[in-house]
């Protein structure tokens, strides 16, 4: 069984000024604009929406939303961010505060929204069960049925052990890449189905992980070689830039130790 190679690192990302993004993104052309974000970076959501609003993207896939989410806010007016927030029922789902989300949802109006999100069962059982196994019939589709090289294997778990503050044992890790991988492919999936359904071009709103070249790019190369893709990742002051095709990066904002929560 041929093994996927998903940590050789590409051409180096394009430093572009915060400013600029927005236009670069409108400009590029590409059928599935990827924008990451850190979940909790206001200015990472200010220039999404930015770059939302100069694409004018005709479809909106978002990590946050499941499919069952997105269709119950449809119809919801998008400049009414207190409808928009009691339609999602955004409050109960753990993301940070909808008014960082909400400017992005108004940038496109008319964009079809779809959710790429996944139970929460589902992700547990691909911890333990792999990401094929939860993911179904297309599984190989997407590159799920391979097992990564071990050096791309290797990266990704040491990823996941700085994620999570190096405080969840090792041999955890390896489930932990499983549900990575289940939700990149099922967010590569989700933005095919609107491309298919609207003609695109789609946004898709994602972590600055999923965005990464490994991540859903590499899904969508597997699934739709034929599809273009632009990824846009954002970092903080400082940071890695990732492996994107274009990057900003922009100051942390005030935060509380993330790895505290460990520590207890």
């Amino acid at each position: 069984m041929l093994a996927l190679a998903l940590a050789a690192r590409p051409a180096a990302a394009e430093l572009v000024v915060p400013a600029d993004l927005p236009a670069r993104a409108a400009g590029s052309g590409a059928q599935v604009v990827l924008l990451g974000e850190i979940h909790d970076n206001p200015d990472h959501h200010r220039l999404q929406a930015a770059a939302v609003a100069a694409l004018q993207p005709r479809a909106l896939v978002f990590e946050m939303l499941t499919p069952e989410q997105a269709t119950a806010a449809a119809g919801t007016p998008r400049d009414d961010a207190t409808a928009l927030d009691a339609a999602l029922s955004w409050e109960e789902s753990g993301w940070p505060d909808f008014a960082m989300y909400a400017p992005i949802f108004a940038a496109a109006p008319d964009a079809r929204l779809y959710g790429g999100a996944l139970p929460r069962e589902a992700v547990r059982s691909a911890v333990k069960d792999g990401a094929a196994a939860v993911f179904g019939a297309e599984a190989a589709r997407f590159g799920l049925d391979r097992p990564l090289t071990a050096e791309a294997q290797a990266a990704r778990e040491e990823q996941q052990f700085q994620a999570h503050c190096e405080a969840v044992p090792r041999e955890a890790m390896s489930g932990m890449v499983e549900a990575q991988r289940l939700r990149d492919a099922a967010l590569a999936r989700a933005a095919l189905q609107a491309l298919q359904d609207t003609g695109g071009p789609v946004a898709v709103i994602a972590g600055a992980g999923h965005v990464a070249k490994d991540g859903i790019p590499a899904a969508l190369a597997l699934a739709a070689p034929e599809v273009t893709v632009l990824a846009v990742g954002q970092t903080e002051t400082g940071a890695e830039p990732g492996t994107y095709d274009l990057w900003a990066e922009s100051p942390p904002p005030a935060r509380d130790d993330p790895c505290a929560a460990f520590a207890k």
